[in-house]
């Protein structure tokens, strides 16, 4: 097998394409423009050879995608604009790099006839009140003035598109909805939480809790994660389907600073700063987001091993010799 993987040079990317070598895949051809991707983050793809290759290029640019979508036999769909603070402060590109760049991926995937697992997120569930999320619920979206919501609304187009292509077209997609997925070479540039905890405690700085603390998540590690993914593209009982990826032990975001401080044997005070203060206008946030993963259990006997605590240590280790 070659897969093709868009935003290749990412956080989840780049532990995907390790991934796959390890489970047997012939080749990986990562695609990434480095707008929010590292080169940095392919270090140990870069060492594979001729099983890797690196392409430094947008989803946008249609000859180019086109060329190496002809080579793949799976294309795994990552690329997007990513991170709270990135979606409230740069909504155009958000919106035009996930509409427009999932449209040509779905529209050469299916001239060519190529299975896409499409990467799409928890956000689309948007301000619902019902816990756990389940893959069936309805979506209940924010109002179009506050930007926040351009991000869960254009990977809602993007799944809606995929599973359009499925319906009239057959073709062979997977959808995967990403719950918090954190781990070694995440960036804390675009406001992800748990870098930036890990970050300001080992350097004894003071831990920054946007809001009250009270709204909860749940983290699953990068490398769950990638296991569902390639599992997910490879069955067969999983196509014109959407499944929820992630780790259903709930935390809130005082106690996960509390568990940092805590792991990191950090001398940092835990400060809470309002959210008119951490982000410009447009944010909202959301109380709770849990993933209910049965339907990917049963699909493909998938169950996160790592606990908080685990992502938390692994993390703390990682950053200390963080060299970048």
């Amino acid at each position: 097998m070659i897969a093709l993987i868009t935003g290749g040079a990412g956080f989840i990317g780049s532990h995907l394409g390790e991934h796959l070598l390890e489970n047997g895949y012939k080749k990986v051809i990562a695609v990434d423009d480095l707008s929010t991707g590292n080169k940095y983050n392919l270090s140990n793809l870069l060492m594979m050879g001729r099983r890797f290759k690196f392409v430094k290029g947008s989803i946008t640019d249609y000859a180019l995608i086109k060329k190496y979508i002809q080579k793949a036999d799976v294309i795994f769909h990552l690329a997007a604009a990513v991170g709270v603070r990135l979606v409230v402060e740069k909504p155009v590109q958000t919106i035009e790099t996930n509409i427009i760049g999932t449209e040509k991926i779905l529209c050469l995937a299916n001239r060519y006839k190529k299975r896409v697992l499409l990467t799409s997120t928890s956000e689309v569930y948007g301000k619902s009140a019902k816990c756990p999320f389940s893959e069936n619920d309805d979506l209940l979206l924010g109002p179009t003035t506050k930007s926040r919501w351009s991000y869960a609304c254009s990977k809602a187009i993007d799944e809606f598109l995929a599973l359009a292509y499925y319906s009239e077209n057959a073709l062979p997609v997977v959808i995967a909805r990403l719950f918090n997925t954190v781990g070694p070479r995440q960036s804390e540039r675009y406001g992800m939480v748990l870098p930036n905890f890990v970050r300001q405690a080992i350097s004894n700085k003071p831990i920054t809790v946007f809001g009250d603390g009270k709204q909860s998540r749940c983290f699953c590690h990068v490398k769950d994660a990638v296991t569902g993914l390639r599992l997910l593209a490879e069955s067969g009982k999983t196509t014109g389907e959407v499944f929820n990826v992630g780790n259903n032990k709930e935390i809130s975001i005082g106690k996960l600073a509390e568990r940092v401080k805590v792991l990191a044997n950090s001398r940092s005070e835990i400060i809470r700063i309002p959210y008119e203060k951490a982000y410009k206008q447009g944010f909202e946030d959301i109380r709770r987001r849990i993933p209910d993963i049965s339907k990917i259990k049963r699909a493909i006997n998938f169950y996160p091993e790592y606990s908080t605590d685990d992502i938390i240590k692994e993390m703390i280790s990682y950053y200390r010799t963080d060299i970048r």
